[in-house]
């Protein structure tokens, strides 16, 4: 009996030491948590819009990074951002970075030219190329920090994604289309091809001028050539801040020289109204090519060509059995009939020219 309750003792505090231990497995469910809750708030503040961010070159990769002084004003104005943190939400903004420094969200960076470039007054805002910092320590004293984790695309870029086969497809399937589409993505193309070229050589002209009598820099619509820029970005109209130096008036004299030059060279080279109109009427020709192609046409085409080659063979034999046919002449010698072969084969190649015609005109 003895034996039987001390084996019933020993089975109590079996599962109290097997509570005991589960328990004592809490904790780290509970650590991870926290680390789960620091990559909540590394992600959210990285789609955030009120963080501004740039796209450099870090070691041949490309990564986004911000400045440590923009990363203490975004969480001064978005105080709420911390609340993700829940027990860790009223660590400081130091703090806080360093926590992701030593979770590898972040990574400290350092711009590579150190040295003020000639011409400029003071250091790029904004460095194209980094290099990794010795110190994982944050500071906001002109420093740079890099996400290192893979951001998550939202759900319309992965449809957009699955959209371009579709696209490549249609786009391929294009002469197939009905004669009033093609005329509608014709003009609609070349209407934004010549928007976007139009715009180009205004902003060229506008800052050569600029540069030039006043010597200041100015670009209207600064992003547009911008990879990385948003859409909000890209239709920005009012020009950035002139970083540089004055420029010499001996550098703007010698450009405003050559513009000039330039512009006489290609005034006295241009183009006659004549070789203009060949050149308008052989584009034309390609355009209507395309625009007027059909299965149809295409099929007709190919029956035309056999038909042509039947006749040309018919035509070479007949020449050949006629050949044969000899005339005699005034001295009594025989000669070869006059006619030639090569004169039937074009009739038959301008009569075939008159059908494909007529079939286009009533098409």
């Amino acid at each position: 009996m003895k034996k039987a309750g001390g084996g019933g003792g020993g089975g109590a505090a079996d599962k109290k030491k097997s509570r005991h231990a589960s328990s004592s497995d809490t904790p780290p469910r509970k650590q991870a948590a926290k680390r789960d809750v620091f990559q909540l708030f590394a992600e959210k503040v990285r789609d955030h819009k009120g963080l501004e961010s740039r796209w450099a070159v870090l070691q041949e990769t490309r990564v986004e990074y911000f400045r440590g002084k923009d990363f203490v004003s975004f969480l001064r104005n978005h105080p709420e951002l911390k609340n993700i943190l829940e027990s860790d939400s009223t660590l400081e903004v130091e703090e806080i970075a360093n926590v992701l420094l030593r979770k590898n969200l972040l990574v400290r960076c350092d711009r590579v030219v150190k040295t003020v470039r000639p011409g400029k007054r003071k250091l790029s805002t904004w460095p194209a190329h980094l290099e990794i910092f010795p110190d994982q320590v944050f500071s906001d004293n002109d420093a740079f920090f890099a996400w290192t984790f893979a951001k998550r695309h939202p759900l319309w870029q992965t449809l957009l994604s699955f959209s371009w086969p579709v696209l490549t497809l249609a786009i391929c399937l294009f002469p197939v289309y009905p004669h009033r589409c093609k005329l509608l993505i014709l003009y609609s193309c070349a209407s934004l091809l010549l928007l976007i070229l139009c715009l180009l050589i205004l902003r060229a002209l506008v800052f050569g001028a600029m540069w030039i009598i006043l010597g200041k820099r100015v670009w209207f619509f600064p992003n547009i050539l911008a990879e990385e820029a948003t859409l909000k970005e890209l239709f920005q109209f009012w020009p950035k801040k002139d970083e540089g130096e004055r420029p010499k008036w001996t550098a703007r004299l010698f450009y405003a020289i050559l513009s000039v030059l330039v512009i006489l060279l290609l005034k006295h080279h241009a183009p006659d109204e004549a070789a203009r109109a060949r050149y308008q009427k052989r584009v034309s020709n390609i355009i209507d090519d395309v625009l007027e192609w059909s299965p149809r046409l295409a099929l007709s085409g190919m029956m035309e060509k056999q038909t042509l080659i039947n006749v040309t063979e018919g035509s070479n034999n007949t020449s050949s059995g006629e050949d044969t046919n000899h005339e005699e002449d005034e001295h009594g010698e025989k000669t070869v009939s006059e006619e030639k072969p090569e004169e039937v084969e074009e009739e038959i190649i301008d009569y075939a020219n008159e059908h494909h015609q007529q079939q286009h005109s009533d098409l």
